[in-house]
């Protein structure tokens, strides 16, 4: 049986203009800055929108997107969490283990590699492979949440029994906050099957399904609409 893995994606905030400003939604704000040394009256900059903004991602004209933020909590395993805090242009605020009374644990898959291409990896179907890799998953978490326990329970501090945790195996809570112009390349990087590591993918997919209802001209619900 496949392990399954969760990953979750959720918009906490996201920049709104403020009640004088003549635009009513994130997008139109971008647009309303982009056209700061335009003809058209103060009152109609942030209208009409879509064409501008579609151009701008076309020709890369990529600083106007940095007039809008998004903030979204991630959930994921710690593995690819350290993935997602390469991005350096975001700024984080992440779950710590050191004051948690509870450590979530998480079943993962096994893949092959792709001999073909380093980056990648392929679907199983080694029956025997797979039994014996959901074994070694299940009876990992089970040890190392017992000896945790007892640690704790001992008197250890969690920084110190937090180090016998697999990265791989338990989960991590994020705070992400970028501009609209780094949501925008991290998708474009992330949102990449045979590049970047599948987990990632599925992670980087949930991120674009909580930023697309905020960023609908520029950010689609799927990466190939």
């Amino acid at each position: 049986m496949e392990h399954p893995l969760t990953v979750s994606a959720k918009l906490i905030a996201v920049t709104q203009p403020v009640e004088e400003a003549p635009v009513d939604n994130p997008e139109s704000l971008v647009a309303f800055c982009a056209r700061v040394s335009s003809n058209r009256e103060y009152e109609d900059r942030g209208d009409n929108y879509d064409k501008l903004l579609n151009y701008c991602m076309r020709n890369k004209h990529w600083s106007i997107f940095e007039m809008a933020n998004a903030v979204v909590e991630v959930r994921a395993p710690r593995d690819i969490s350290r993935q997602l805090l390469r991005h350096r242009s975001f700024s984080f605020q992440e779950f710590s283990q050191r004051y948690s009374d509870e450590i979530e644990f998480c079943e993962r898959e096994v893949r092959l590699q792709d001999n073909k291409n380093r980056q990648n990896s392929i679907a199983n179907d080694d029956a025997g492979l797979e039994q014996r890799w959901n074994d070694l998953i299940d009876g990992t978490n089970n040890e190392c949440r017992a000896e945790y326990t007892n640690l704790v329970g001992s008197g250890v501090a969690k920084e110190c029994a937090r180090v016998i945790l697999p990265e791989g195996l338990t989960m991590s809570t994020l705070y992400v906050n970028g501009t609209l112009r780094s949501w925008l390349h991290y998708l474009d990087v992330r949102d990449d099957p045979g590049v970047t590591q599948h987990e990632h993918v599925l992670l980087a997919r949930e991120i674009r399904k909580a930023l697309a209802p905020v960023f609908p001209t520029v950010i689609k619900e799927g990466p190939d609409e």
